[in-house]
């Protein structure tokens, strides 16, 4: 595992953090699970998702959106997660009315699977927005003669919006250990609310996927019922508004990902 940045106290949690992760995949039922895939070929291939995490409030003092996952759903049902989910076919072809920052989408471009274009890693960022549209009704996007037609991109349409993805900064990235019948590759955001970002009155719009939206401190929001890779992604969180409280496009982002029967960290 790469050390990770920060204070003694930071590294010590994010280390903690992951030991709990290779304890869980180093356990025997997954252990079986995985050896069951390798045997029978039943390797499902993780699916590109993305994740948004939105955080207001002055550095020192910042607080995130996150909600509680519909106890009716399959993944991860009652968990305290960040808005997000997979990247849907179409979101590559959303016009926004910026560009990811250069930064960000070499990031992007160098480590995504697959063939690596510039409409792939646009569709990243894409599917952020639109999935923290859907779950939570908070609009990151701007005044725009061109606008999206597609039906999931209604609330959009009605304020004369087009999504926004030049402040999406790429916090983490984390692949679903083999062996389980739902993988994701997932790309977590981060982007700070602005004054132009629209807020509905009542302050969230929820689609009933997430519940209980709120606004609430990262070092709280791992006392809730936070599944393993939510805690390390909001330590990696922590750390990084310690020691780039600004959201650099450069700044190296972590990746993880399971190799045999380790969870490892890289830089990216």
């Amino acid at each position: 595992m790469t050390e990770p940045k920060g204070s003694d106290a930071s590294s010590d949690t994010l280390k903690s953090e992951i030991d709990r992760i290779d304890e869980m995949i180093n356990s025997g039922p997954m252990k079986r699970i995985r050896q069951q895939a390798r045997s029978t070929g039943d390797n499902v291939r993780p699916k590109n998702a993305s994740s948004i995490i939105l955080i207001k409030g002055e550095p020192g003092n910042e607080k995130i959106v996150m909600g509680k996952r519909n106890m009716a759903l399959k993944f991860m049902p009652g968990a305290l997660v960040f808005p997000g989910g997979r990247v849907d076919r179409g979101d590559g072809g959303i016009k926004a009315i910026d560009k990811l920052h250069p930064a960000t989408q070499e990031k992007l471009l160098t480590h995504i699977r697959g063939t690596a274009t510039e409409r792939r890693a646009h569709a990243l960022g894409v599917a952020a927005i639109r999935e923290l549209a859907e779950e939570t009704g908070l609009l990151i996007g701007g005044q725009s003669p061109v606008l999206p037609r597609h039906s999931d991109w209604q609330m959009f349409l009605e304020k004369g919006m087009a999504p926004s993805v030049g402040a999406l900064r790429l916090l983490a990235r984390a692949v679903t250990p083999p062996g389980v019948h739902r993988r994701f590759d997932t790309w977590f955001f981060a982007m700070r609310l602005a004054n132009d970002h629209h807020v509905p009155d009542e302050g969230f719009v929820s689609s009933g996927e997430l519940e209980n939206l709120q606004w609430i401190r990262p070092q709280d929001a791992i006392q809730h019922d936070t599944r393993e890779i939510t805690r390390v992604i909001l330590v990696e969180l922590m750390n990084r508004l310690q020691n780039d409280p600004h959201l650099s496009a450069t700044t190296p982002a972590p990746s993880y990902e399971t190799r045999g029967d380790r969870f490892f960290r890289k830089l990216m």
